[in-house]
């Protein structure tokens, strides 16, 4: 699985995935219905739930405090920021947002130069400013008006000593996504209730259905510059694992053969991992590497998202869980988070 599909919305993200990579370049294959394999399988490994019963995932998809300002973020990011507009902000504390960039000219999926440039040229001066208010407070010299704005600033989180060392370097920029967020939640419909029954009768969150608004925005022809494609965004190595890929068949391109292969790979790294919020980060960073985070620094799960150091363990990864939260709310009710965006009359790609 590879983090997101349009590299204009995630300038910076790392690819991460769980198993080694061989890019895909054949087309799309007609699938047929998955097999009865894939029961025999369910049978085996899926804890089943009872009718009635809500199964052995109670309150499976916790929203601790301390990661409230990351599901906001995203929020603002798939309901309120539009693809015309570029939010500059510090990528460790997602509620420190310096500036919204409207980009100019005609918006098409991929930055223009001139698009390109001015959000480059608006990342750079805010990483001048920060460097410099630093280095002013640091050496006890008087700030201007301007740096006592953004000081102020800073201060109104009420972190400003946490947030301001190293705040230059923390300086990225996040594309919105609202109109695409949005053409995904149209198309969910075609699949929510077939994809629903899949997680159910396996035991498993009926909620994992939202999880293609994060990885495709349910986008059957999607695909990855790591070679993830389809709806679930599954690389080969992955799905090698659990579904069928060969010379003739590439159930990837199948979103409903696709959805047994991703609650096959859910339900492993559950039960490998024992909490959700971090068997979904696996679904980014790899069942291994969360592995890792759990021997390094616990099982709790804000601290793995504070504290896990790992090159691999970047801005995607630790937002991974957080950007589920916030995609299932919204998808869960498109009419209050789009109501706003539907009465200014935006226009819909």
């Amino acid at each position: 699985m590879s983090a997101h599909i349009n590299p204009s919305l995630r300038p910076s993200f790392p690819v991460a995935v769980l198993f080694a990579l061989t890019a895909c370049s054949h087309p799309p294959a007609k699938m047929a219905p998955p097999a009865q394999a894939h029961k025999t399988w369910e049978q085996a490994h899926y804890p089943k739930a009872k009718p009635g019963n809500p199964g052995p995932y109670a309150d499976e998809f916790p929203v601790p405090a301390e990661l409230e300002p990351a599901v906001n973020f995203w929020r603002k990011t798939y309901a309120q920021w539009r693809r015309s507009q570029v939010a500059i902000h510090d990528d460790r504390y997602l509620d420190v947002v310096y500036e919204v960039v409207d980009l100019p000219g005609p918006v098409a999926d991929s930055f223009s130069p001139e698009q390109k440039a001015l959000v480059a040229e608006r990342r750079n001066a805010w990483k001048d400013r920060l460097a410099g208010l630093d280095a002013k407070l640091s050496a006890g010299e008087a700030l201007d008006a301007d740096e006592r704005l953004l000081l102020a600033m800073l201060q109104g989180t009420g972190r400003a000593q946490t947030i301001l060392p190293g705040a230059a370097e923390r300086v990225r920029s996040q594309r919105g996504m609202l109109e695409r967020f949005r053409r995904g939640v149209e198309i969910s419909a075609r699949y929510e209730r077939t994809f629903r029954k899949i997680f159910r009768e396996a035991g498993l969150p009926e909620d994992l259905a939202y999880l293609p608004h994060v990885e495709s925005s349910f986008q059957t022809g999607a695909q990855s510059s790591a070679g993830a494609v389809g709806i679930w965004q599954f690389t080969r190595g992955a799905a090698e694992k659990f579904m069928t890929i060969n010379g003739g068949v590439d159930e990837r391109y199948d979103p409903i053969a696709s959805t047994y292969g991703a609650a096959r790979y859910l339900s492993y790294a559950y039960a490998k991992l024992r909490d959700w919020p971090t068997a979904l980060t696996s679904y980014n960073h790899g069942i291994n590497g969360m592995i890792r985070a759990q021997s390094q620094v616990g099982n709790d799960f804000v601290r793995i998202v504070e504290q896990y150091d790992s090159p691999k363990f970047g801005f995607a990864s630790r937002n991974y869980y957080a950007e589920f939260l916030a995609a299932r709310e919204i998808a869960r009710n498109p009419e209050q988070f789009f109501a706003e965006a539907a009465n200014a009359g935006d226009s819909r790609d």
